[in-house]
């Protein structure tokens, strides 16, 4: 297939376009290097361009005969999202519009979409399963919510196929550390973790020890980016077979404690991780895991990376590598 990636550039959407190419796929990528970063596209075609600027994408597109999208270039911090909700709407709902357009201006009427988890805000009933109810509690989730039903429409009106995939919490890196997670601004627990271990901050922050879990602190699904990618690939796969649009979560089917993953951290790097307790984050649930039944049934996805020390083994070897 000729896959046109937008947002390839940055951390999911390079590792998945390293994996496509790696098994055959011809990938152009289009991304605005606002937070991807141009040497992780390796020899991989690299439009620069911006989603909020229709005619860049609309000339990207026009002419190269795409089998299909996956659209990954998105605003991604739930926190951030509260204090600009304005960029996070117009960077996730115009830039989407501007993609889809571009898309049917070109014949191209194929999409796998970046989700979240975090269009179920906080789940009544766990594992949480795609029936849940949608209940955004960040202008992030509600954005991701919000494009997907403009697919929906999309896929009711002109026929438009696509596949929701949302993500519980991504993590890890490419085998041998080549691809991995590099941030601007780092909030994801593993990557701030090894950076204790590698001298680079002095302590880990752990927001809150009274959580209604086993040892105090919350549970969340980890999910490898290998793991993310080969879901991707299933996806584009499911739809060549015919089958109908729709959504899945993406997670393992059980969750870590923050000490649990403190603990794994310290394991595979020999380092001891100093930590203070901080008040809680409004808002963070006690728990949040995925049921996975449905994408390992339909899209036949088997993820096979994604325990906790085989994720914190890649990612150390990332940030070993590439300080």
């Amino acid at each position: 297939m000729k896959i046109l990636i937008t947002g390839g550039a940055g951390y999911i959407g390079s590792v998945t376009n390293r994996f496509l190419r790696d098994i055959g796929h011809t990938t152009v990528i289009f991304d605005n290097l606002s937070t991807g970063r141009r040497e992780a596209c390796g020899d991989t075609e690299l439009i620069v361009g911006d989603l909020k600027n229709k005619d860049s994408i609309q000339r990207a597109m026009s002419g190269k005969s795409f089998d299909a999208v996956i659209h990954f270039a998105a605003l991604a911090l739930a926190g951030e999202s509260m204090e600009k909700p304005y960029a996070y709407y117009e960077n996730n709902i115009v830039g989407g519009l501007n993609l889809v357009e571009a898309m049917r201006g070109s014949g191209c009427n194929t999409l796998v979409f970046s989700s979240t988890c975090a269009v179920y805000g906080f789940p009544d009933t766990l594992p949480v399963t795609e029936v849940e109810e949608y209940k955004p509690v960040s202008v992030y989730g509600s954005s991701k919510r919000m494009f997907e039903e403009i697919l929906e429409w999309y896929g009711n009106i002109f026929q438009f196929r696509y596949v929701n995939l949302r993500y519980f919490n991504a993590s890890g890196a490419y085998p041998g550390g080549m691809l991995g997670e590099a941030h601007p601004v780092e909030t994801h627990i593993i990557p701030i973790a090894l950076d204790v271990a590698l001298g680079r901050r002095s302590e880990f922050s752990l927001y809150g020890d009274n959580y209604q879990t086993p040892d105090g602190t919350c549970i969340r699904d980890y999910i490898h980016v290998m793991d993310l990618a080969d879901a991707h690939l299933k996806a584009l796969e499911y739809m060549r077979r015919g089958g109908k649009s729709d959504a899945f979560n993406l997670g393992v089917g059980k969750g870590y404690s923050n000490k649990e993953v403190i603990t794994t951290v310290e394991q595979v790097t020999g380092k001891k991780i100093p930590l203070s307790v901080v008040p809680r984050r409004p808002g963070d649930p006690d728990s949040i895991y995925a049921d996975n039944t449905k994408a390992r049934t339909a899209l036949e996805w088997d993820p096979k990376y994604s325990d906790i020390t085989t994720i914190v083994e890649s990612a150390w070897k990332w940030h070993t590598r590439h300080p």
